[in-house]
């Protein structure tokens, strides 16, 4: 019986082992969306975040819970989930390049 335990422990820590490169590699930008945006704002073609951060604090109270780095025709948008108090969630759109809102979002 101890030896069987000793199998499944040694096959369990192999496969944790093997999985680690695995996991890591998932925390990988696939997209580049960080860099893209990176270059755009060193360009001075996009607005930073931090600028917009308050338009969006104003627009939709509650905690961001994330944002994403899109293209919606010839526009890079930011559009942030933003979750309220009430627990109801809200799509922002910001035009990136003019720091403008973008209406039209929505919210479950």
């Amino acid at each position: 019986m101890k030896s069987m335990l000793r199998c499944l422990a040694l096959l369990g820590l192999c496969g944790l082992v093997l999985a680690g490169p695995s996991a890591a590699r998932a925390d990988v930008d696939d997209d580049g969306d960080h860099d893209r945006a990176r270059d755009l704002y060193e360009r001075g073609e996009i607005k930073g975040l931090n600028s917009i951060l308050g338009l969006v604090m104003a627009e939709a109270p509650g905690d961001i819970v994330a944002v994403d780095f899109i293209r919606i025709g010839t526009r890079w948008v930011y559009r942030f989930q933003v979750v309220a108090a009430d627990g109801r969630r809200r799509i922002v759109d910001v035009d990136a390049g003019s720091g403008n809102l973008m209406h039209g979002g929505g919210g479950d």
